[in-house]
């Protein structure tokens, strides 16, 4: 008889909530994590990310307030109780996740894991020493790390990762040069502008947010812009020098070769998948690339083992690794569980807000669908108004024929809060005029969304 019938490895969103789900299922469950609980989420990604830009937008409304009547004078930044408060907010959440399983009875296992043979995981502790924890089912939610890429002097001191900039004390840069263009990438652009940091941010696609609707990056290019930071779209680094207290970075622009000098180069390019060292020689499953490859209901190719999250999946969000998680449980102990995977929202925490699911027009017409949109700027919104907001907007798309609701994308304060009324309305497959029967408060960002679909409807019936 094995030790646990479910053993997981890592205690991140997708792991923790595997491991409660199970429990509450009836299964003996452990987990083993060799650091903080609560994984890179709560530790070294979203949550301290967000924690550091609310703490920067506050500074920027206070200096800001001289539109309302508010004067600060002698405003200064202590980036240092800036990231003491960031570590406090981990440090209660991580501890939380962990009252959280010791009170579902799931020990949390200390160290770092390896599938030595079938069934059979070696634990080896920060001390060196090992045990051994044999399961009927392994999960393996293993998370990613960041990714450096073959740049010749990313190597150098002063490059640091999004992981780097997030464990330390906080360092208030002269000057800063983010490489990459994606969610990691401007929300450490929007912090560090907001604190009156110079900022260049490269993007070697020819928009920010590359791999969303084009006018979201397009209008965000333009925001950030008029916050002080440099936007070089089109542009790829060549590589990184040491030149006296500064770092230069040589790039090419559409053909053009230019360089920039700063303080520190940010590297968030994106993360790989942290598959190294899980498996002992013999034992390797089949990889989609740094992924390892599953099948529908989350099984590798070794019997017994599954894999979830960033480990597993090429869509890296803490909420999609805990549906999975749960999915994972669930079917484990033959139940069907309900959650859309395919459903999954993305947000980004800039000033405004992004948040987006389902379908793009674009998207759309590509897969063949006939489609109208709707949209709404908020120029005439209260409550963007009232706060004093760049240019904020709403869409959303449906299909042509039946009106049902097939994307939106938001680009307003609150974003990630409303995006979810959309993706239950998509999962249920209601229609823009169905959205509508819901009366909106007023003054809300949300009554945008209203608009948004009355434009919707109004294209839709003509």
């Amino acid at each position: 008889m094995n030790d646990y019938q479910l053993l997981v490895i890592g205690a991140g969103p997708g792991g923790y909530t595997a491991a409660l789900r199970a429990a509450k299922n009836g299964l003996k469950t452990a987990v083993v994590e060799a650091r903080e609980a609560g994984g890179t989420c709560l530790n070294r990604g979203c949550v301290p990310t967000k924690t550091l830009i609310h703490a920067s937008e506050l500074f920027h409304a206070a200096k800001e307030g001289a539109a309302f009547g508010i004067h600060a004078e002698g405003l200064r930044v202590d980036i240092g109780e800036i990231f003491a408060h960031r570590r406090q907010v981990s440090e209660t959440l991580s501890q939380g996740v962990e009252s959280l399983l010791k009170g579902a009875k799931i020990p949390l296992l200390r160290g770092r894991a390896q599938i030595t043979a079938p069934h059979t995981v070696t634990i080896t502790a920060a001390d060196g020493t090992q045990s051994v924890c044999t399961a009927d089912t392994i999960l393996i939610a293993a998370g990613a790390a960041p990714v450096l890429p073959p740049i010749p002097g990313i190597e150098l001191p002063g490059v640091l990762t999004s992981d780097d900039i997030l464990e330390s004390d906080g360092h208030m840069f002269s000057s800063l040069v983010i490489i990459g263009g994606g969610v990691i990438g401007i929300e450490f652009a929007c912090f560090y502008a907001d604190l009156g940091c110079p900022v260049t941010l490269i993007e070697a696609q020819d928009r920010l947010l590359p791999l969303m609707d084009r006018e979201l990056g397009q209008n965000l290019g333009m925001l950030l812009k008029k916050q002080g930071v440099q936007v070089l779209p089109n542009t790829l680094v060549q590589r990184i020098e040491r030149e006296g207290e500064e770092l230069l970075v040589s790039y090419d622009s559409k053909g053009t070769a230019g360089a920039c000098r700063a303080e520190a180069v940010i590297c968030a390019i994106g993360r790989r998948a942290n598959s190294a060292g899980l498996f002992a020689e013999g034992l390797q499953p089949e990889m989609n690339g740094a992924l390892i490859r599953v099948n529908e209901r989350f099984e590798t190719s070794l019997p017994g083992v599954y894999a979830i999250g960033d480990v597993a999946c090429p869509v890296q969000f803490a909420h999609l690794a805990a549906a999975q998680g749960e999915v994972v449980a669930d079917l484990l102990v033959g139940k069907t569980n309900e959650v859309d995977l395919s459903l999954v929202p993305s947000c980004i925490h800039c000033r405004p807000e992004i948040a987006v699911i389902g379908m793009t027009e674009a998207e759309a017409k590509a897969a063949e669908l006939p489609v109208k949109t709707g949209k709404c700027v908020l120029g005439g919104n209260a409550r963007t108004l009232v706060a004093g907001l760049g240019r904020s907007f709403m869409k959303v798309v449906a299909h042509a024929e039946t009106g049902e609701i097939l994307g939106a994308q938001l680009m307003c304060q609150n974003a990630s809060d409303m995006i979810s009324q959309i993706g239950e309305a998509i999962a249920n497959h209601m229609t823009a005029r169905q959205l509508l029967k819901a009366m909106r408060p007023h003054p809300t960002f949300e009554e945008a969304l209203g608009d948004a679909l009355s434009d919707l409807c109004n294209k839709l019936s003509q």
